[in-house]
């Protein structure tokens, strides 16, 4: 037994509220090190006669990784407190575990034992309960449809008569989006996420010059209001881009510094050098090295106010669902803590989405965030499904460590996006392989969370990295990929139809085969067993599904057929780089 791998602490995703009864527990164990563990609990304040009255319960390995062993338990104290220890054994020795390490044998004294101290609501991490059911469409406003020339600028292009480039504008705007909604609600999506609208010099508006104002080139605040409305009477969510971490130069207060220099009412709004040399330019902090991006002092409590009631106006005013939160993680928690509890106290249903592209457990304690741009995810499916980079069986140890990394309401909250405005096109990333799109697709829409597609991969649309990947919507039918915008439709429909293909299921993978490359996992309720099969190889394979499925009828979700297993063990044949989804009743 290797102790020194042995792993728990109260909170994070190791102990906390799953709902308002619940508690899991989780612990960290050395890989194929341990056979069996027993959670020992109870309450502190509860005795029998002298004897402390506690229980066990034996706790289920719920995966693995390249290095560790996961183990999960759920219960329910009786008065939302809990102490708690794990006694291990292995084949040659057992220990009892508890927060003042390892003894030999079980003990009762419990002031040794893991402290829950108590389950607050106002503690536990929730987002909003209708996430877990949305599929995101991300729209950069200048590239998806012109809908009124009459607020182009000037130096705008005919729609798709070039490549883009970091400055081109090809007049995408709010009324664009309304003139498509059709569109959107036959693909099936059921939110948008907008990159900024807010005025700005930019084609992008990450360089805001006003937030409290719709730049003009994407329309006015009577046309967003009509297209929050419009959005809301066909179940579509919205959620704005804010960027909080930085300005743009022509930021008023930013001028005035400018102009003013120390003497400016506004210098405490921005990082400035503490040793400016004088007869130099102003020295201060900025988003990456972009000069004209100067970075805001979010610690001082004007610029606070200022951006809290951003966050306020735009959600009381205009209704919109969400905020998606640009670099957030260069912003203090503070800031977010207190952005939060007063943008929930004017909708206490808006999703707050921060940019954060690594592990992002500090963000995601119920205080900031209900979730962030699941870039860590992304990468683990482009590295299997489109780079062949790994195989299945170090895919699915990736996955395990993923999935035991947040707790499991973070995962159904996440945002689970492969492309976006920063990345290449994910045509492009699988190297323009259709069959390895759809596969991933298939997937990321019948994973946990909350996907996110970005506009036009779900008709082909084709880019390199920025500026390459914000190309024009192609809205001439001729020129779309049909047969991949039907296959988006598709799939969109049948995780709308089977809510386990959601978030309504746990999920869990049962096969990860290097040799044929394939992958079998599944989602599991009281009532339904859901079953995916990928064939991520180059060849057609038949491969055997890893369950028992002796006289049970299945339902082939894909070509909607029914046929019954009349032997255990049960096979399909798969084309290259295809899927099957069957669903058994119980």
């Amino acid at each position: 037994m290797l102790k020194e791998a042995i792993y728990h602490r109260p909170k994070n995703q190791f102990a906390y509220a799953c709902n308002d009864d619940m508690i899991h527990i989780q612990i960290q164990t050395k890989r194929n090190d341990i056979n069996t563990i027993f959670l020992y609990y109870g309450d502190p304040f509860e005795f029998e006669g002298n004897k402390w009255r506690h229980s066990f319960i034996e706790m289920q390995k719920s995966g693995s990784d390249n290095l560790f062993d996961y183990w999960v338990v759920e219960i329910i104290p009786p008065q939302r407190r809990l102490r708690y220890a794990f006694h291990l054994k292995s084949n040659e020795q057992e220990s009892f575990y508890t927060e003042r390490g390892f003894s030999n044998t079980v003990h009762d004294d419990f002031s040794a034992y893991f402290c829950f101290p108590f389950h607050h609501p106002s503690d536990r991490f929730t987002a909003p309960s209708w996430v877990k059911d949305t599929v995101w469409y991300q729209i950069f406003p200048d590239r998806f449809a012109n809908g009124n020339s009459q607020n182009d600028p000037s130096e705008t292009l005919p729609w798709n008569s070039s490549d883009p480039t970091t400055t081109t504008i090809f007049g995408g705007d709010l009324e664009g989006v309304i003139q498509h909604l059709d569109y959107l609600v036959d693909l099936g999506i059921s939110g948008i996420y907008f990159t900024p609208i807010f005025k700005a010099r930019s084609n992008h508006k990450y360089d805001s010059i006003d937030y409290m104002e719709i730049d003009p080139q994407f329309g006015d605040k009577q046309t967003f209001k009509r297209l929050v409305s419009e959005c809301h009477k066909h179940g579509i969510k919205v959620m704005l881009d804010a960027v909080f971490n930085h300005c743009g130069e022509e930021f008023p207060p930013f001028q005035d510094v400018l102009i003013n220099g120390e003497s400016s009412a506004y210098k405490d709004w921005f990082h400035f050098s503490s040793n400016q040399p004088e007869d130099e330019p102003l020295q201060y902090h900025t988003f990456a090295f972009e000069k004209s991006m100067p970075k805001l002092n979010t610690q001082n409590p004007e610029v606070k106010k200022y951006l809290i009631e951003v966050g306020q106006y735009w959600v009381s005013e205009f209704q919109i669902d969400g905020w998606r939160l640009d670099v957030a993680n260069e912003i203090d928690h503070q800031f977010w803590r207190e952005f939060r509890q007063a943008v929930k106290k004017v909708n206490k249903d808006v999703y707050l989405v921060g940019e954060v592209w690594h592990d992002a457990m500090p963000w995601l304690q119920g205080d900031q965030f209900d979730a962030v741009m699941n870039y860590p995810l992304a990468n683990h499916l482009l590295r299997f499904f489109a780079y062949d980079a790994i195989g299945a069986e170090q895919f699915s140890l990736d996955l395990q460590a993923y999935l035991h990394q947040y707790q499991k309401t973070v995962q159904e909250a996440a945002f689970n996006l492969v492309g976006s405005h920063d990345t290449p096109r994910l045509l492009n990333l699988a190297r323009m392989n259709k069959q390895k799109v759809k596969l991933l697709t298939a997937f990321q829409l019948s994973f946990t969370g909350s996907p996110s597609i970005y506009y036009g991969d779900e008709l082909g649309l084709t880019g390199e990295q920025d500026p390459g990947c914000r190309k024009c919507m192609v809205w001439d039918k001729e020129e779309q990929d049909q047969e991949m915008l039907e296959f988006f439709k598709k799939l969109l429909n049948l995780r709308k139809s089977y809510p386990i293909l959601a978030n309504e299921g746990t999920f869990k993978v049962l096969e990860a085969s290097n040799e044929h490359n394939y992958l079998c996992y599944s989602k599991e309720n009281d009532k339904q067993l859901f079953l995916a099969v990928m064939n991520n190889h180059p060849t057609k394979q038949t491969l055997p599904l890893p369950l028992d499925l002796h006289d049970q009828t299945i339902l082939d979700l894909w070509k909607m057929e029914e046929f019954s297993a009349h032997t255990t063990h049960v096979s399909v044949t798969l084309e290259p780089y295809d899927f099957t989804f069957l669903l058994i009743n119980k």
